[in-house]
């Protein structure tokens, strides 16, 4: 009996871990589609814009918090400089106006950041999601 509740205990904190290892998006964000299926793991920095143009930034396990357009830079490199990589991923809806996502362009390339795009799976998947190299 005590070995069942051993294996029940270790299967409940496995699943308490790895529960806390996803990052959740609680920002609705309609990203667009690509057919590409290249994806990266290597994150330090993301920025999301919904579809109000609001601007959210993260780390990368935190919470995503607002913040102004002219403060997006300075927020971007305080996140970039704990890390010695230098990738940013852009989560941007697809309503949104273009110069919203040049803003984030001009800051990567500005800071020379590499940058990573999200976008869904263009296999009608809404809810899978890739990430494409620029």
């Amino acid at each position: 009996m005590s070995s069942m509740t051993d294996i029940i205990f270790l299967l409940l904190l496995f699943f308490v871990i790895s529960s806390t290892m996803t990052t959740p998006n609680d920002i609705k964000i309609n990203l667009p589609q690509s057919g590409a299926k290249t994806a990266t793991e290597q994150v330090v920095a993301r920025v999301s814009i919904d579809k109000e143009g609001k601007y959210y930034i993260a780390g990368n396990k935190e919470k995503a918090v607002e913040v102004s357009p002219e403060m997006l830079e300075e927020q971007i490199m305080n996140l970039i400089s704990r890390d010695t990589a230098t990738f940013l991923a852009l989560y941007a809806d697809q309503e949104i106006a273009y110069k919203e996502v040049v803003r984030v362009l001009d800051i990567a390339n500005k800071n020379k950041l590499k940058l990573v795009i999200a976008t869904s799976a263009s296999t009608g998947e809404s809810d899978s999601k890739n990430v494409d190299n620029q």
